[in-house]
């Protein structure tokens, strides 16, 4: 097998653990990029969401990792706090062969206190959004004088969100010789821009910019009217009847309003934009992962970098503005060579956007007309599951075994009718079968988890 990662120069313990998790060959992405990041080379790498970029970055920062100091030698950039979560994650996960690797993760959202109190211990790698970063660093509280990898992971979301000076004045607190690597999913000329200014003869690495023409369904609903749209989305979840959902929308305002419209529809929805709290944002989030929620109305920023997994559809409820973001939206869907749908509403006088789209990708779409869709079929799907908030994470040693030796033994649930279990710092979020939940929480307020009484609820 040409694509196997034992052809790199990975080491003996990074190749056991990687078959330990299952990882029997590269995806183009890795098969591309780890070569040259071994190598020792800046690397502008363009791909997807879902391509695999993570662990190709992450195996190259993890075999060169020197465990015998604890001093810092990897800076990873993200976003938003979600995408620096999921990449910590599956860092963590690769890093799993060594209990002695330490990963930090530095975004808003929670207590700068128990940042800097975990930054006195000492971290490996960190992975945090600019802001924070940056405000840390002006305090002397992170040190990148002893990096030798600095990672820009969905650098042109970066860009969008205004984090262009953040990134680089962090870059300015960064040793002059170390290895950089810029992953994109589209290349606006600032990318270009903000290579040249931290990287040293970087190599290209496309793959993976566009989809199989037969694993995503796209469709494209002619309206007469922009106020058509709530009446054609409501019509498509009625007709198509995906059971998980995200639908896609130009502002915050627009999110909310959608999302309070499906809700008198009695179709169960939520909203995910940037005006939400953290702690919303990870609950929302978690809800619909879970499947305690069928439909995710979001901004692209918000969304971006989201790993949902088995999303059945996307609806296009606003265009977007040019064909490379268009491709990503419903790149999230069809993942693991599944198939997957792709919706999108538009006017007459957007047709020139149409062509972009087909123009980039190389293929016809397929058209409807908005009085095709029935409006008697409704959308009745209801969420199987609920989602059960613990008030006790990591920091009071919560193990999902211990969570679901207390539902099983206590709450008296088949392991069957448990689903994710989701720990975070104090707080962790179960998935329970959508019939049990009342009668777990109140067994469980009586109950107790590892020895102990949490507070529990409905999250």
């Amino acid at each position: 097998m040409t694509n196997s990662f034992k052809t790199l120069a990975l080491t003996p313990e990074i190749l056991e653990n990687l078959e330990t998790l299952g990882f029997n060959s590269m995806t183009p992405v890795q098969e591309q990029a780890l070569p040259l990041i071994l190598a020792g080379e800046d690397l502008i790498a363009q791909a997807k969401t879902g391509s695999g970029k993570t662990a190709a970055f992450g195996l190259g920062i993890l075999n060169k990792l020197n465990l015998e100091t604890k001093q810092l030698q990897s800076l990873v950039l993200c976003p938003t706090h979600e995408l620096a979560l999921q990449v910590a994650e599956e860092l963590r996960r690769l890093a799993r062969f060594s209990k002695n690797c330490k990963i930090l993760v530095i975004c808003g959202g929670v207590s700068e206190y128990q940042q800097l109190s975990s930054l006195d211990h000492g971290a490996h790698i960190i992975v945090g959004t600019p802001g924070r970063v940056l405000k840390f660093l002006k305090k002397g509280a992170i040190n990148l004088r002893t990096i030798n990898f600095l990672v820009l992971d969905e650098a042109d979301r970066m860009l969008d969100m205004g984090f262009q000076e953040e990134m680089e004045a962090i870059i300015s607190y960064a040793p002059r010789k170390i290895q950089s690597l810029l992953f994109s999913a589209t290349f606006p000329p600032e990318i270009e821009e903000l290579s040249q200014a931290f990287q040293n003869n970087p190599k290209r690495v496309t793959v993976d910019t566009k989809h199989e023409k037969n694993i995503i369904r796209q469709v494209f609903i002619e309206l007469n009217d922009h106020r058509e749209k709530l009446d054609a989305l409501i019509r498509l979840l009625g007709n198509y009847k995906p059971q998980s959902v995200v639908v896609f929308c130009k502002t915050k305002q627009s999110c909310g309003e959608v999302a309070k419209a499906l809700m008198r529809q009695g179709i169960q929805a939520l909203a995910f934009h940037g005006d939400l709290e953290q702690n919303e944002r990870t609950v929302v989030l978690t809800k619909f992962s879970n499947s305690s929620c069928l439909i995710l109305v979001a901004t692209d920023v918000a969304a971006r970098g989201l790993d949902i997994k088995d999303l059945e559809a996307v609806v296009n409820f606003d265009l977007p503005t040019d064909a490379e973001v268009y491709t990503h939206r419903i790149g999230r869907t069809a993942r693991a060579g599944k198939e997957g749908l792709a919706f999108s509403f538009f006017v007459e006088r957007e047709r020139e956007k149409l062509h972009d789209i087909e123009n980039y990708q190389g293929n016809k779409n397929e058209y409807l007309k908005i009085e095709s869709l029935s409006a008697a079929n409704k959308y009745d799907l209801k969420a199987p599951m609920r989602t059960m908030y613990i008030n006790g994470g990591k920091k009071e040693k919560v193990r999902p075994g211990d969570i679901l030796g207390a539902l099983v033994n206590e709450a008296g649930l088949q392991a069957s009718e448990v689903g994710n279990i989701n720990i975070q710092e104090h707080q962790s979020f179960v998935a329970i079968e959508a019939s049990k939940i009342n009668q777990t929480i109140s067994k469980l307020l009586d109950g107790k988890i590892k020895g102990r009484r949490f507070k529990v609820g409905e999250a």
